[in-house]
């Protein structure tokens, strides 16, 4: 008896074994399922983001004829990102294309225009830049552009700076920025009203102090001076604001459009996005689906290794400013370069 009780204790033990081995088993092809489930979804969210991206042969379509490229030294083979110096012209679009763009306020799809154009130089080392704003009224000689259909723009003398875009689209807008600075764009950057508004809420919003009260009926924007959380139709309407403060010039605006850089900078700064995948994921996602860059940055590989290189910027290492303009002698209500201070400042960018 006890030996048949000995050989049953013995079959309850590979039992208990069998029915462990089984479990570890059923966990594994669980985790495996999990992993590659995981894998599958980060693909989707890669490609998802990457396909988001508009391009614009910009290097193609202007060749050449340009500024040269600014005498940088090579990164050494160590440094695992760039360390060069870059100029990147950033236009901020008003186009009606898209049902968020129109329900925002953009402009006619058809004729949309700069509403914003910053050119952003980084330093060499990529630890501090300066943003300069080119107010949209100023009056600029715009070049021939080539146009997509074929052929060419004629070129224009005293035209509006921000008619280059609405004319000739990127090609032509970063033309007559480099013929107005003699400062080549390494990289073209370009957001439209919607994804702005988004990137501001992905981010959970901007702190913004403003100097006076704000009332302006274009923009529906009316906040008392002091601080404020603004969220992203707020924030978008605080950056077209300009018939709300000071004499209503364009000047007005940029102050306020700057004053929004570098409270996105300190936004960006103190949100640790590496930590919450979900947040990430939604601020890339308004990122992506609203650019449209230069072929140099039209992958999701590039913008992040443009954005890795750039972690160490925040607002106390970005100055802004604006080109010095006076009233232009044909109309007091669109400016001129006032020379030779603006082409000092280009010439220190080079």
């Amino acid at each position: 008896m006890r030996g048949r009780g000995r050989g049953t204790g013995g079959d309850d033990d590979g039992g208990r074994g069998g029915r462990r081995a089984s479990v570890w088993r059923r966990a594994g092809i669980a985790l495996a399922a999990l992993l590659a489930l995981a894998i599958g979804v980060a693909a989707w969210a890669y490609r998802h983001l990457d396909d988001n991206i508009t391009g614009v042969d910009i290097d193609q379509a202007l060749g050449d004829d340009r500024p040269p490229r600014a005498m940088t030294t090579p990164t050494p083979s160590a440094s695992p990102l760039p360390t060069e110096a870059l100029n990147i012209l950033v236009l901020g679009s008003d186009s009606r294309s898209g049902a968020d763009n129109k329900k925002l306020g953009g402009g006619d799809s058809g004729g949309a225009r700069s509403d914003t154009a910053m050119v952003f130089h980084i330093d060499a080392g990529r630890a501090a830049a300066t943003v300069v704003s080119i107010p949209r009224d100023t009056l600029v000689d715009r070049p021939s552009c080539p146009l997509p259909s074929g052929g060419s723009t004629r070129p224009a003398y005293q035209a509006m700076f921000n008619s280059a875009y609405a004319l000739g689209g990127p090609v032509c807008a970063v033309k007559t920025v480099e013929s107005l600075t003699g400062v080549r764009m390494d990289h073209y950057v370009e957001l439209d009203f919607s994804g702005f508004a988004k990137l501001v809420d992905a981010l959970g919003g901007v702190t913004v102090t403003t100097d006076e009260d704000i009332h302006d009926e274009d923009s529906h924007l009316d906040l008392a001076a002091g601080t404020h959380h603004l969220d992203g139709k707020q924030a978008l309407a605080l950056a077209r604001t300009r018939h709300g403060i000071g004499n209503g010039s364009d000047l007005g605006r940029i102050e306020l459009q700057q004053k929004l850089v570098k409270a996105l900078l300190d936004q960006i700064s103190a949100t640790d996005l590496l930590t919450d995948p979900a947040k990430l994921y939604r601020v890339a996602d308004a990122v992506t689906g609203a650019l449209t860059t230069d072929t140099g940055l039209d992958s999701l590989g590039e913008l992040t290794g443009l954005g890795q290189s750039l972690r160490g910027l925040t607002s106390d290492t970005v100055r802004t400013v604006t080109m010095p303009v006076v009233p232009a002698p044909s109309n007091h209500n669109r400016v001129v370069a006032d020379e030779p201070e603006a082409g000092e400042l280009w010439k220190s960018l080079r």
